[in-house]
């Protein structure tokens, strides 16, 4: 951990406006900010200075340990590949989803899930991350072994997050079939005829256990003092059941009323950074930038793609004119890390986390030039 570090001739992106100057730290922690301020110092030569992201969603972590079928990786290797891809793209704090109720994949097991976030506790115990990880347990909750799955984690208290979803077919995410058909046949590799039996043995579990599995774990999130998430709310009275399940987040709402509603409601409204970059869902839902427009989009979660997060932020600015870059940059720094009770790291201010990033903006991509992490130096 760094004792005494500066910055200078950096363009500091604060909470609310960007200004020139430098920044001091010292054990960790942001010592001072000076606006218009000379002083001595690494020179950024004028690159932007940004909090460290906080991603609260992403299932990259997935792919490192199941990279081809039938092919299971080293957790701990694929925790460390993982994790230098996050930090590398700006990320100090990440939520590590990790799948709860295995609805699609026979092959990922509950014990898969136990065993990559073993590997997670060793890395951290052993000082071997660059980014701060937490674990987010996305609970299927339609499937049969949805509260079996939950059941590994119990005492865990790495868990600070859980998202309820159902990808039962002809609802929320997926309410057109064309495009649950485009996604899940493909992906599976499924006949016509074994395509009508998945999505009739989906519907079936989602009837017998959703709203069953929903209780148990939001009433145990609550217990434990784990941050709750709604996933793909479409309807008003969706957003009614994740209030009286004492949800926080809003996942990815595919509709503009549900995000409304949820914004009303006190949530913090989560979209998809690669929806900001590609200008729409590839499910054929709301896209994030129609929110922006609204005023309904609070975060932003890299979800399979770790660089999206920082390429969203500068770019959210330069498609939605009422969002400025501070503002932007809040949605994958402080607005994430207020959302799941963080409140040590995310802005750049004093008394806070030296969790900064280095960036340098190239053809409208923005280049991420530095890492640090408590003041020491990750990437």
């Amino acid at each position: 951990m760094s004792t005494d570090l500066i910055f200078t001739n950096a363009r500091i992106v604060l909470a609310d406006e960007i200004v020139e100057g430098s920044v001091a730290i010292r054990d960790g922690l942001i010592s001072d900010v000076s606006p218009g301020a000379t002083r001595h110092g690494e020179d950024l030569g004028g690159d932007y200075l940004i909090p460290g992201l906080v991603e609260l969603h992403t299932d990259h972590l997935e792919g490192h340990y199941a990279p081809r079928p039938k092919v299971r990786w080293n957790p701990l290797a694929a925790v460390l590949a993982h994790d230098a891809q996050v930090a590398t793209s700006g990320i100090t704090t990440v939520f590590d989803a990790l799948r709860v109720g295995m609805d699609e994949d026979p092959e990922i097991t509950a014990q898969d899930m136990r065993k990559l976030a073993d590997a997670i506790e060793d890395g951290v115990a052993k000082d071997r991350l660059r980014a701060d990880h937490f674990i987010h347990l996305r609970c299927e909750v339609s499937a049969d072994d949805c509260l079996d799955g939950f059941a590994h984690f119990d005492g865990d208290a790495r868990v600070r997050l859980a998202s309820l979803m159902d990808h039962a077919p002809g609802q929320r995410q997926f309410v057109n079939l064309e495009t649950y058909s485009h996604y899940y046949q493909r992906k599976l590799k499924l006949t016509d005829e074994e395509f009508i039996r998945f999505c009739e043995t989906r519907i079936a579990q989602s009837d017998r256990n959703s709203r069953r599995n929903r209780m148990a774990i939001s009433q145990a999130c609550q217990e434990r003092g784990i941050v709750l998430a709604s996933h793909d709310d479409a309807t008003t009275a969706h957003v009614d059941e994740a209030i009286e399940q004492g949800i926080k987040v809003a996942e990815f709402p595919t509709t503009l009323a549900a995000a409304s509603a949820s914004k009303r409601a006190g949530m913090g409204v989560l979209m998809g950074a690669p929806n900001v970059v590609r200008g729409g869902s590839h499910s054929g839902n709301v896209s994030a930038r129609e929110l922006a427009e609204h005023g309904c989009l609070d975060i932003l979660s890299s979800d399979y793609i770790p660089y999206s997060l920082i390429q969203s932020a500068f770019f959210l600015g330069d498609v939605v004119d009422s969002v400025s870059l501070p503002q932007a940059v809040a949605m994958v720094s402080k607005n994430p890390a207020a959302a799941t009770g963080l409140t040590d790291r995310g802005e750049i201010a004093v008394g806070k986390r030296a969790d900064l990033v280095r960036v340098r903006v190239d053809e409208h991509i923005p280049v991420v030039r530095s890492v640090w992490r408590e003041g020491r130096r990750v990437a």
